[in-house]
């Protein structure tokens, strides 16, 4: 009889597929997942991770590099097994025709296309145990299982702002207000998203490549979709518009437009960078998930502000944030928050 464990056991070995997990592409269209296969003595036979779409699921991955080996394991994954037929046969049925005897995971599936391979492999005579590290699953793929949630991206609004709230000098001018660290970091940040957003204006005034580049000014093998949003028209000459990225231009104000463009193209993680009037409308629509400010030691006095007027008129209703992380860089400090509503 196979020896099922401890709890430390398990979450060690779920912790282990945690860290498999992210060698996966996070802005891809698919979840970030690991599998770890361990033996009846509680040694690992093999570990698998999710490579992106149309690539063999973590299950298969970690089978097929178990072999013969896979019969009586245990399958430790982060994300339920799924039991759809799609560029891959399900996984539940893969595990179970391989003779596994166990299967833990830790998040369920909420895509109704693909869940409900634990149900499947409990009928069919393969034990289950789900929501092991079940917190720390979801924050591996907070995006994803937001979009297949809520049907709409997550939105992290970035902003770089003075001391005094101010996004750009009384003349306009913008670049630089912080420092070449926070924008070294901002490239890596928007490597790790499917979408920038910003609006005509940004494009206009600005005349941003929207690409994410590293130090040495080349591109990172991942670039974000560029999306400028607005009615006016951009020059045709724009840098938004080379060759770098794919870009569109969605002529629409509307911030609920944008995302469901963006949730059809299956993105999941959006990187607003749009200005004060683009921001303030995603914040009046509900729809900025996270913020990471980075505040540079800066005092202009007068200026832009970093955020359009939000229709606050008194303390009792101003948007309350969770802050998650701080840190500084270089000489500017980075603050992410989250909306208590997000949380």
């Amino acid at each position: 009889m196979q020896d099922h464990g401890t709890t430390d056991t398990h979450e060690h070995w779920m912790l282990r597929a945690l860290v498999v997990a992210t060698n996966g592409p996070e802005p891809d269209a698919n979840p970030r997942v690991g599998c770890v296969l361990v033996d009846p003595h509680g040694l690992l036979v093999a570990e698998g991770w999710h490579l992106g779409a149309g690539t063999p699921h973590a299950e298969a991955a970690a089978l097929e590099a178990a072999g013969d080996r896979a019969a009586g394991c245990t399958a430790y994954v982060t994300l339920e097994p799924c039991n759809h037929t799609g560029r891959t046969e399900p996984c539940a049925r893969a595990l179970a025709a391989a003779g596994v005897s166990r299967v833990v995971y830790a998040v369920s599936d909420p895509n109704p296309s693909a869940g409900g391979g634990a149900a499947w492999l409990e009928t069919n005579g393969v034990p289950i145990e789900g929501g092991l590290l079940e917190r720390e699953a979801e924050r591996l793929n907070r995006s994803w299982l937001h979009r297949i949630r809520t049907g709409r991206p997550w939105v992290t609004w970035k902003l770089a702002t003075t001391l005094d709230g101010r996004s750009a000098a009384a003349d306009g001018t913008s670049q630089w207000i912080t420092g070449p660290e926070s924008r070294q970091d901002v490239h890596d940040q928007r490597a790790r998203c499917g979408a920038i957003v910003v609006g005509t204006g940004t494009a206009l005034i600005d005349n941003p490549r929207l690409t994410a580049r590293h130090p040495d000014g080349t591109l990172h093998d991942h670039q974000p979709l560029r999306v400028v949003m607005g009615l006016r028209d951009l020059p045709v000459d724009a840098r938004v518009f080379d060759d770098s990225a794919e870009t569109a231009h969605l002529r629409t104000r509307h911030p609920r437009e944008v995302l469901a463009f963006l949730a059809e193209r299956e993105i999941h993680h959006v990187w607003l960078e749009g200005g004060p009037t683009v921001a303030a409308a995603f914040m009046a629509d509900g729809l900025v998930d996270e913020i990471v400010a980075y505040i540079a030691p800066v005092l202009l006095g007068r200026g832009r502000q970093s955020v359009s007027d939000l229709g606050i008129t008194t303390m009792a209703d101003a948007l309350r944030l969770e802050p998650t992380d701080t840190r500084i860089i270089g000489h500017d400090v980075r603050i992410t928050t989250i909306l208590e509503e997000s949380r």
